[in-house]
């Protein structure tokens, strides 16, 4: 089965041209057209070539062209299961930046399906979990090619729910009220699925970081420490650590959050500055508007004042280039500024906020008509950004790329298109790995201690 249902908005054209002769012999009526036999698909030229120099080639493919090259051949099928060329394309494949998408629905006909205007995962208004579908698809979408991707997820259960995305897989944390049960998946093998050992303390929409590089896996669990809407909230942390070098930590550290927060349950994104220094996680506050903080090696919270924080609409945060960016509608209609939708970069003193970018002032005009008040969400990758308004049945998005400073609209996903109302997509950044070692740490602790 294929880990990837392609949907192309396209046409694929090679990126060079070949002179194609034509010529007629005077002896006989036969027309040889060289075009017909191009000189580069010989097969007495590709039948001679080392397959470790075939293996490397397509190591450098994408994945959803690498899968597509799988029925090729039976060799090319197996090499998925191959340690070699795994090894090696680990080494050399380069990392893309692709967006996985979430479809959400309420299932209950009471239930208001409104979505709250912060930057909230699965959860909506006067909903609880139960009233909540799990989605069992998730939809990929490539920014370089505006193309979308299907893939399944059928070992899920449907009391999962997914929440963040690092080094290839994705982390689903339990729905239920009490201690949060976490699952990682890596969406091109949907049969591979990894459990973690459950958070100590019982907690109902928590926030859930996750990082993973090639010999740690770290995770965040933050906030909301009740097992009912109607308990008292104590905010708290717990973190779960292991690594190459045999240290690893189990829900062992807890630290409060600062005093007279309001977190809600959200995404906390994980910025690695460039340098070699310490990366943190953070997350939106509300009431008023500030970012919070969390290094995990201090165990230590922080709390950052965000930019003209009395005006701002739908703030999200997104991780770019090793840079924490702030994106917001601002809104100051007393005073002689426009309304727009801004970009701030956090600097490296941790405090000073620097605007990056600002979206022109005719596109926010048509935005701010689709938009209508309803909110929207963002998610970052590499150079671009992801705008996404809410209740628009995953139709309407927009594409910011940094390199190239350019605003597009995002072709609708053909998937949920159409599917009827109160259909919206939830995402997160994600880069698509045909394996991730550091996952076997996950096995040797549970040898070590059986959760």
């Amino acid at each position: 089965m294929e880990a990837f249902d392609h949907h192309t908005h396209y046409v694929t054209t090679f990126p060079f041209s070949y002179p194609f002769s034509t010529t007629t012999t005077t002896a006989t009526t036969t027309t040889t057209t060289t075009a017909a036999n191009p000189p580069w698909m010989d097969s007495r030229i590709w039948s001679r070539l080392p397959q470790r120099l075939v293996d490397r080639v397509i190591a450098f493919l994408p994945p959803p062209s690498f899968f597509r090259a799988r029925s090729v051949c039976k060799r090319w099928y197996s090499l998925l299961f191959s340690h070699n060329f795994l090894q090696m394309y680990l080494q050399i494949n380069p990392k893309p930046y692709f967006f996985i998408f979430f479809k959400q629905k309420t299932t209950h006909p009471k239930t208001t399906t409104t979505t709250t205007t912060t930057n909230t995962i699965f959860k909506t208004t006067n909903t609880t979990a139960a009233d909540t579908i799990v989605p069992q698809e998730g939809y990929v979408f490539d920014p370089e090619t505006l193309t979308w991707h299907r893939l399944v997820f059928p070992l899920i259960p449907p009391v999962f729910s997914p929440t963040c995305s690092s080094g290839g897989l994705i982390c689903w944390v339990s729905d239920e009220a009490g201690c949060k049960g976490l699952l990682l998946s890596n969406p091109l093998f949907p049969s591979l699925v990894t459990p973690l050992p459950s958070t100590l303390r019982p907690r109902l929409f928590p926030s859930v970081g996750l990082t993973i590089t090639n010999s740690s896996i770290d995770v965040v669990v933050a906030g909301d420490d009740m097992i009912s809407p109607y308990a008292v909230k104590n905010l708290t942390t717990e973190s779960f650590h292991v690594d190459l070098g045999g240290f690893y930590s189990i829900w062992g550290t807890t630290s409060p959050l600062p005093r007279l927060c309001s977190l809600e349950s959200g995404k906390l994104v994980y910025v690695q500055p460039q340098g070699g220094s310490a990366g943190k996680f953070y997350c939106m506050n509300y009431s008023p508007f500030s970012v919070l903080g969390y290094e995990m090696a201090r165990n230590e919270w922080c709390k950052i004042q965000a930019p003209m924080r009395r005006f701002l609409r739908s703030p999200s945060l997104i991780e770019s280039k090793g840079k924490l960016v702030l994106l917001a509608a601002v809104e100051k209609s007393k005073l002689n500024v426009p309304r727009s939708l801004r970009m701030w970069a956090l600097q490296n003193c941790g405090t000073t906020w620097v605007e990056i970018e600002r979206m022109p002032q005719q596109l926010y005009a048509q935005f701010a008509e689709l938009e209508g008040g309803r909110g929207f969400t963002c998610v970052g990758n590499g150079e671009f950004v992801v705008v996404m308004i809410m209740g628009t049945a995953a139709e309407k998005a927009l594409l910011f790329d940094f390199g190239r400073k350019r605003w597009v609209w995002i072709p609708p996903c053909p998937y949920v298109s159409g599917g009827g109302g109160g259909v919206e997509l939830n995402g997160f950044a994600y880069e698509p790995r045909l394996a991730t070692p550091v996952t076997g740490l996950l096995d040797q602790l549970a040898s070590l201690n059986p959760f």
